[in-house]
């Protein structure tokens, strides 16, 4: 097909860039798979109890099938324009305002590097001091630094460690369900607390709450568009890798919350900041807790490796389309990696780890990316006048526009502090777009 017959070897570059396609349609399932389970569920099942009561896994399927309207839009831009910048690409072409444009892929840039700030700390938390205890802060920008070496090594050592990390961190989940069967095969824990919403609340009420927690542990998926010049055959692989890897993890998030509702009552899960190793422990099964806290720590490790992959690509997108600098779009000589905006984007996610909590940080990623998602949710619409020279993904229409409507409903019950938090963001990523824009004129004077 036109557009893809370059890509014929696994380390050709791209025509356009010097980015190389090394990655296969399982390293994708696999990667998008890693990237979306993670904290999402090894850190925050506790809180979503805390909100719904035992029956966890009611917004975990209301978050999936809300993730999944989202992921329709993407599998269509994706596949008919495959270019890294992801949202960014689609809001410049569907709005055609490099303002717009460079907002959208700024509060996915900015999302990306929070979540890896909310990421470091809960790796730095309690599962860490299993091992040693040293002060979160500290060891989250550690753990960031070799973030950013790994990334800058090469996308197929970064997709490679992600295999080995995926199925650890796959494994650990898969242990949390059998510790739980094993309890209630001897006859303890209560499955019917899987079935129990907190007493004088409404169930639809609690259930939309706790959906806007649950559905932080479905975002990672939009990473996927940013490494989309480095996948083979995207038109074919990418919508079959992502909706596959949301099934998956949908799938084990029920079982997940389940098995955690069946072991613990609710307020026990909401009162730890580990509520999976609080569950093998009630289980009784012979886990040892530093093993699971182990397996804990690679699941948010490969979460944060994945999503300053994603900011690190996305800022080079927008330094290859001049929406930032263009030293974001070098790339290392014989590495194929974008080191300057590597870099960057590590730096600022270490000074974010000493601003706000894992809840306060998840909570505002989910804002930025709601943004974004509202953005692409539209331009699917938009572009559906644009015809392009090959086969692509195409959504059914009633996709985007219940998924935009989506958008707007979680949007509003976002908290005054977390759109606070949102806006000053924002308001930096404005500041910026005009120095860059200043810049680039006097140097065109």
């Amino acid at each position: 097909m036109t557009g893809l017959d370059a890509d014929t070897g696994t380390t050709q570059r791209t025509a356009t860039s010097g980015l190389k396609r090394d990655i296969s349609g399982r390293m994708l399932y696999l990667f998008i798979l890693g990237d979306v389970l993670g904290a999402g569920i090894y850190a925050l099942v506790g809180q979503i109890a805390g909100k719904v009561g035992g029956a966890t896994w009611a917004p975990m399927v209301v978050a999936l099938l809300l993730a999944l309207l989202t992921a329709a839009s993407y599998a269509e831009l994706v596949t008919k324009y495959p270019k890294a910048g992801g949202s960014a690409v689609f809001a410049e072409r569907a709005y055609r305002s490099p303002v717009v444009s460079f907002l959208v892929g700024y509060c996915m840039l900015a999302a990306g590097v929070v979540s890896a700030s909310g990421l470091a700390l809960a790796f730095a938390g309690d599962y860490l001091s299993t091992f040693v205890d040293v002060p979160s802060v500290l060891g989250a920008i550690v753990f960031l630094a070799l973030v950013g070496l790994i990334n800058a090594r090469g996308i197929k050592e970064s997709v490679r460690a992600n295999l080995v990390m995926t199925m650890i961190e796959t494994t650990g989940l898969v242990l949390v369900v059998v510790a739980a069967c094993v309890m209630l095969g001897r006859g303890d824990g209560d499955l019917g607390r899987a079935t129990q919403f907190p007493a004088g609340t409404s169930p639809v009420v609690a259930t939309f709450s706790a959906a806007l927690l649950a559905y932080y542990s479905f975002v990672g998926f939009e990473t996927s568009a940013n490494v989309v010049e480095e996948v083979k055959d995207p038109t074919r692989t990418y919508p079959r890798a992502l909706f596959g890897a949301l099934g998956t993890a949908g799938l084990l998030y029920v079982l997940v919350g389940t098995a955690a509702s069946a072991a613990l009552p609710a307020d026990e899960l909401s009162s730890t900041t580990g509520p999976l190793l609080a569950v093998i422990d009630a289980t009784g099964v012979a886990i040892p807790s530093w093993l699971f806290s182990l397996i804990a720590l690679v699941a948010v490790a490969n979460g944060a490796l994945l999503t300053m992959i994603m900011a690190s690509r996305l800022a080079y997108g927008m330094g290859a389309q001049g929406l930032l600098p263009a030293v974001f779009a070098k790339v290392l000589p014989g590495r194929g990696t974008p080191w300057v905006a590597i870099v960057v984007t590590t730096g600022v996610a270490m000074a974010l780890t000493a601003t706000g909590s894992i809840a306060t940080l998840a909570e505002t990623v989910v804002l930025l990316l709601l943004v974004v998602f509202l953005s692409t949710n539209v331009a699917v619409l938009v572009l559906r006048r644009d015809h392009v020279d090959h086969d692509h993904f195409r959504a059914w229409t009633v996709l985007p526009v219940l998924a935009a409507i989506s958008c707007v409903v979680l949007m509003s019950r976002q908290t005054a502090q977390v759109w606070l938090r949102g806006g000053i963001i924002v308001a930096v990523g404005v500041v910026l777009y005009g120095v860059t824009v200043v810049v680039r004129r006097g140097r065109k004077d």
